[in-house]
């Protein structure tokens, strides 16, 4: 006869902040026009891919790859032209870079602050690593910060961490540099300047990373063309990133990524022609969409355009209908209920969904 045992639910141990999130969800897209997770559009050339593979002819999968990766590290510091002093830490993604600065700094009573709306995974791991977070609404009527009532939250909430997409998801914009100038010199903790869509919008504060000594740069090579190899960066000064790298885990980046990366930096120019596609596409795709009826289209320095939609509430479900795949921002955040963000694609993808979005009446 099977014993009995006492164990009692998950319920009763998992902690509450988990129980009330909800794991993070991507629908599937198979066969659609992919137009919702600002991804590059553009394959690596054909000519590439035949190289590529020669790279990883003699990768030693039986061994675990360089835990500090750093034959990729010193390229990565050789493009970024990183001043001496200033160090690197890699990443499975810009998440798990996250992932590390909040569980470094995490601590009794202390918080995250960030403008709203912003990328979801600032607060989603706030919540798992069981640091409070504080949300300060950007300004309706542009999406820029609201600098003073940042700087109040600041004074008032002293948080262990400040985070800044800059360009802004899902707004598209960049903040005001000297508004981000002002909460660096305000914050009493680390601030993250995350530049995940620094190659369409050149706006850097790399070279202020000895100007002010809580600074944090956030660099991920997914939106320039990478995505499936979940690379990302994290530059700061050797003191903030020697305490960050204790909290890595061992061998974080594989081995095929490490050495797909190296690869496709040596070919460096093919994702910036691919870049520059994209931003003259995304620059076309807006002023179509702006000769539409009911759209209103925000400025954007990314690879995606946000969008006020006007026209019908379920306008996301019946493109999908019509097998293009897209982003609801509704539910969000209330600055962003009834927009969509468009990822710009191939001149085709953009064309056919001008034509379901006209289609759609």
């Amino acid at each position: 006869m099977a014993t009995a045992f006492a164990a009692e639910p998950p319920a009763r141990w998992v902690r509450s902040e988990i129980r009330t999130l909800t794991a993070y969800h991507v629908p599937a897209s198979t066969g659609m026009v992919k137009l919702d997770a600002m991804e590059n559009p553009y394959p690596w050339p054909d000519d590439l891919r035949d190289p590529w593979l020669q790279s990883l002819r003699n990768a030693e999968l039986n061994r675990y790859p360089d835990p500090e990766a750093q034959e990729l590290k010193e390229k990565l510091r050789e493009l970024l032209r990183l001043p001496p002093g200033a160090d690197l830490l890699l990443g499975n993604g810009s998440d798990e870079l996250i992932q590390m600065i909040l569980l470094t700094v995490a601590g009794p009573g202390r918080c995250v602050l960030a403008p709203e709306p912003t990328f979801a995974m600032y607060k989603i791991i706030s919540q798992c690593v069981g640091l409070r977070f504080v949300g300060v609404p950007l300004l309706s009527s542009d999406f820029a910060l609201d600098i003073e009532t940042m700087l109040e939250a600041i004074a008032c909430h002293q948080p262990a961490a400040v985070f800044l997409a800059y360009p802004n998801n899902p707004t598209a914009n960049l903040f005001a540099r000297s508004h981000l100038e002002r909460i660096l010199r305000a914050s009493p903790g680390v601030v993250l300047i995350d530049e995940a869509y620094h190659e369409f919008s050149k706006a850097t504060f790399l070279p202020d990373l000895f100007t002010y000594p809580n600074l944090l740069i956030l660099r991920t090579l997914s939106k320039c063309g990478l995505a499936g190899l979940r690379v990302g960066a994290l530059v700061g000064r050797l003191d903030w990133i020697r305490e960050i790298n204790k909290v890595r885990l061992p061998y974080n980046l594989n081995t095929l990524s490490q050495a797909s990366a190296l690869f496709m930096l040596g070919h460096a120019r093919v994702l910036e022609e691919q870049i520059a596609r994209i931003c003259a596409d995304r620059e076309r795709l807006a002023k179509s969409l702006a000769a539409l009826p009911q759209i209103k289209i925000w400025p954007s320095q990314t690879n995606f355009l946000t969008i006020e939609n006007k026209r019908h509430h379920d306008l996301v479900d019946r493109l999908k209908q019509k097998g293009i795949f897209i982003k609801d921002l509704t539910g969000a955040h209330p600055l962003v209920e009834g927009c969509i963000r468009v990822t710009v694609g191939t001149p085709e993808e953009n064309k056919l969904f001008l034509q379901a979005l006209a289609s759609v009446g």
